[in-house]
């Protein structure tokens, strides 16, 4: 499935796949205060943030990662990111360990508009109408409470808690919440 053409439209947002001409917000947004609870680490040039993107536009290509941005309906604003990935692992009998996860981090300024769960909740519904899967997960730190928020919102159940060091070289607390596939 090649995921370039998606577009997921809510009441505030469109989410559209990820691409070149949102590489300086990508950069100047993903900050260390941004992904203090993430795994991926900021880039330190806009060249890893071209790396990320045409990695990211392969993924969509192939069908392997569901990478996109998520932009101010009324303004065109660009928000931040969201995504599905590890959508290779939607076959349950052959990676019985690994399911596809939800992701999303929004730019400072966008912090308390309720984004998040909009994001969320509506790439949950296109997941469920459009993708093979038993359950989503959604990774998120145990301090992070607003996100802990969403899929708490969404009927998650944690069913996993670890740590792990961020590429920033942080401790992460991560608890693991599943999210099940809601049958139309």
């Amino acid at each position: 499935m090649n995921f370039l053409k998606i577009e997921i439209v809510t009441n505030r947002l469109l989410l559209k796949p990820i691409a070149m001409q949102y590489e300086r917000d990508i950069f100047e947004e993903f900050t260390n205060e941004i992904a203090i609870y993430m795994n991926p680490r900021p880039a330190t040039d806009i060249f890893e943030t071209k790396s990320f993107i045409n990695e990211s536009i392969i993924g969509l290509t192939e069908g392997s990662n569901l990478q996109l941005v998520i932009i101010k309906k009324d303004t065109q604003e660009f928000l931040g990111c969201t995504g599905i990935h590890n959508l290779n692992a939607k076959a349950p009998s052959l990676h019985p360990d690994s399911h596809p996860e939800l992701g999303i981090w929004l730019k400072k300024s966008a912090h308390g508009n309720c984004y998040g769960i909009e994001t969320i909740r509506a790439l949950k519904e296109w997941a469920d109408e459009n993708l093979d899967f038993d359950y989503l997960i959604y990774p998120v730190d145990k301090n992070n409470y607003p996100s802990r928020r969403i899929p708490e919102r969404l009927g998650g159940i944690i069913v996993k808690e670890y740590d792990k060091q961020s590429l920033s070289g942080n401790t992460l607390h991560l608890l693991e919440y599943k999210i099940p596939k809601l049958s139309y």
